[in-house]
């Protein structure tokens, strides 16, 4: 997910639009009929990350060379030790349960990532596969609960962004060789035939998750684009296609817009703990930079269909391993950035993550500021929170936040909220105690 300092502060999915088509068709189709996406992310079940479940990591805690993700996990282990660790952890991170909890608490989508090595393995790479009779098995739970889902290839061969988020943490490959891009192609075509397997329940497919724009050629993401476009509308003509912003500032999104493509979708994530601008940031100005950010899709909006494609609710780095197995955080200095230090003097991460540590207004704040964001990103046409459940980030923790009120369940049930939810879409006016319009 969101480890390094590189990450944008600002990221969203955008709905392409084509000849003879409005948003708001593409907004239909998309959204099953439904005005307003709201969903979470199935993180850490087919792509793992430490912070995410620690639990799979700690074994490795303290050793050198230390194993920071799913490569050097099944390398570690050996393929047969891995296969049979990682179906334990397949069949018991995401159950039932949990699909129906998400239903319970009023959402409608689920964003379920998923690396290239579940469709393609070279004798030399460590991954082992298996994952979709699990994906399917997930699917089947979603179509009886009525969810929909978008199947996100999160990691692709070479890394696009060197984050322990896309397989493998360290330098940035993908581009480097043809058969990478070939590869992920491939990995496209079999989240297609997924798609065309369950085209009531998978509405869409994201080409490649936070390919990064400081390490790659943009030329090269756009042809990657063109090519995946291609081969997905072959085996699934109407199933809507994501595409990431790449970092990509807002001013640049229209490159995006390839004549001739039709119900595509572009992602951007908006996260508070990665960049110092937003890191720093007061309680009071933490909710007041929901406002610029819904400015920024609803301006967006009115060009192409925007969503927010993962949010939280942190607003500090102190998860662990949240920056990487191994690595500090920025908030209290443990992590060497720009500020040389904590991000006052004295900050710490005790007891930031956990909700039995936060006080009152602590709680107050969260709510103010899960609904805030909601507010932002429905200026667009939706979010997907990240994550649905997490073992120890309890900010990160979708589940754990609406059963205890910091989280608006269902969504709708909003206390603070800046705008009508019976309004027109598109119509939102801010009127909150932070914005004003």
């Amino acid at each position: 997910m969101r480890a390094l300092a590189r990450l944008s502060a600002v990221v969203a999915v955008v709905f392409v639009t084509f000849a003879g088509s409005s948003p708001s068709d593409l907004s239909r189709r998309f959204g099953n009929g439904r005005d307003i996406i709201r969903g979470v992310n199935l993180g850490g079940l087919f792509v793992l990350e430490p912070w995410i479940k620690p639990s799979l990591f700690k074994q490795w805690e303290g050793n050198s060379p230390q194993v920071v993700d799913e490569w050097t996990y099944c390398a570690a282990l050996g393929k047969n030790e891995c296969a049979s660790r990682l179906k334990q952890h397949w069949s018991t991170w995401v159950t039932e349960s949990d699909i129906a909890t998400l239903a319970k608490l009023g959402l409608n989508y689920l964003r379920i990532p998923i690396g290239y090595w579940a469709f393609t393995v070279k004798d030399d790479e460590p991954y082992v596969q298996g994952q979709i009779p699990y994906l399917k098995k997930v699917l089947g739970w979603m179509r009886k609960y009525n969810l929909y889902a978008v199947l996100d290839l999160h990691g692709v061969p070479g890394s696009q962004n060197g984050f322990d988020n896309s397989g493998k943490r360290g330098e940035v490959r993908w581009q480097q060789t043809q058969e990478n891009i070939d590869r992920s192609i491939q990995a496209s075509v079999g989240l297609a035939k997924i798609a065309a397997e369950y085209p009531n329940v998978v509405d869409a497919i994201e080409l490649v998750n936070e390919p990064a724009s400081w390490a790659l050629s943009r030329e090269g993401i756009l042809d990657y684009y063109k090519r995946s476009y291609s081969a997905v509308r072959d085996v699934a003509p109407s199933v809507t296609i994501v595409i990431h912003d790449a970092f990509f500032s807002p001013s640049d999104w229209p490159q995006f817009n390839v004549p001739g493509w039709s119900n595509v979708i572009l992602d951007t994530h908006t996260y508070h703990v990665f960049v110092k601008d937003r890191l720093v940031l007061s309680r009071d100005d933490h909710l007041k930079a929901t406002c610029q950010d819904a400015s920024n899709v609803r301006n967006f909006n009115t060009q192409l269909w925007t969503i927010t494609g993962e949010w939280s609710l942190a607003t500090t780095d102190c998860a662990r391993w949240l920056n990487g197995f191994g690595r500090g955080a920025r908030w209290d200095g443990s992590l060497p950035w720009e500020l040389n230090g904590p991000v006052y003097p004295g900050a710490t991460c005790a007891g930031q993550n956990s909700i039995s540590a936060w006080d009152a207004p602590t709680r107050v704040f969260f709510r103010q500021f899960a609904e805030a964001q909601m507010d932002a990103y429905e200026a667009g046409s939706g979010w997907f929170f990240w994550n649905f459940k997490t073992e120890e980030a309890d900010d990160w923790n979708y589940i754990k936040l609406a059963q205890n009120g910091l989280i608006p369940n269902p969504p709708t049930d909003r206390h603070y909220s800046r705008y009508s939810l019976d309004n027109p879409h598109g119509s939102i006016k801010l009127n909150s105690p932070w914005c004003h319009e």
